[in-house]
């Protein structure tokens, strides 16, 4: 038996096939789970441990109900029972209440911007969350992980609708748990901060990013690299995250309830 004793359960992680959510999905398939990586990506990712007996690819919009059941479906017809939930999928669209500069251009946010973050970052979170912990009930128990960021507690600029999303996961977080701690399913969030670079990070969101905050895309990467809001001088691994949620989801973790860990190095204004 390892430390974790995690062995063996079934984990399934949203937006898994890239980013955090693929950190996360390896670091349970290191730790003997079967997981389920649910993607928007129509083409299946390499995971590190992966193979047919434990792993399972479902291309899935998570702010489509049924894509969502579907999932869980897929899920329970291949490994029988859903032990950990991990709501990672999201998205992020800088963009700026009001630019003085270009009234209604480019980078103002607009209504379109503002449905897409919501639908996915919340909705996701809805609909992912609801048909998951409908299987724990039934099975005895589960751990529903939410991810949040740092940002959703302390603001960002130039990332307020994506801010306000994640905030909005730490209210569901809060409110579930109060609900499904009777049920025996355990909600816990996790807030990263500066993490280290992903192909996440792109040039569109790079070149949004520093435009709302008036620099340079190579000044904004600079700052990446300077981190002088974070008191440990450096940004996050991805599987520094993943760690986390790994012991997030173990018995170690059997009374962590209700609430949203910030994983950002000390960091506390964003």
């Amino acid at each position: 038996m390892s430390w974790l004793n995690i062995e063996n359960k079934t984990v399934i992680v949203t937006g898994g096939a890239s980013g955090i959510g693929k950190a996360v999905s390896e670091a349970f398939l290191e730790n003997g789970c079967h997981v389920v990586v649910s993607d928007m990506n129509p083409k299946e990712p390499e995971l590190k441990g992966a193979t047919p007996q434990n792993f399972l690819y479902v291309v899935t919009d998570v702010t489509k109900k049924e894509d969502v059941e579907q999932m869980i479906a897929k899920t329970l017809e291949r490994f029988g029972r859903i032990d950990v939930m991990v709501n990672n999928a999201g998205i992020n669209i800088p963009r700026l209440l009001v630019d003085p500069k270009d009234e209604g251009g480019q980078y103002e946010l607009d209504e379109k911007v503002w449905d897409l973050v919501c639908n996915v970052n919340v909705k996701g979170v809805f609909f992912c969350a609801q048909a998951s912990v409908r299987q724990m009930i039934k099975q005895g128990g589960g751990v529903l992980i939410n991810m949040s960021s740092e940002s959703g507690l302390e603001g960002s600029e130039g990332q307020s609708v994506y801010a306000a999303t994640k905030n909005a996961v730490n209210s569901l977080t809060r409110s579930w748990a109060k609900e499904l701690g009777k049920r025996n399913v355990r909600v816990v969030g996790l807030a990263p901060g500066i993490m280290e670079a992903t192909g996440l990070r792109t040039i569109g969101y790079e070149t949004a990013l520093a435009y709302t905050r008036g620099i340079t895309v190579d000044e904004l990467r600079a700052g990446y690299s300077k981190t002088t809001t974070t008191p440990m001088g450096r940004s996050g691994k991805l599987t520094e995250v993943a760690d986390v949620a790994c012991f997030m989801a173990s018995e170690r973790a059997g009374y962590v309830h209700g609430v949203t860990l910030n994983i950002a190095g000390g960091k506390t204004r964003g």
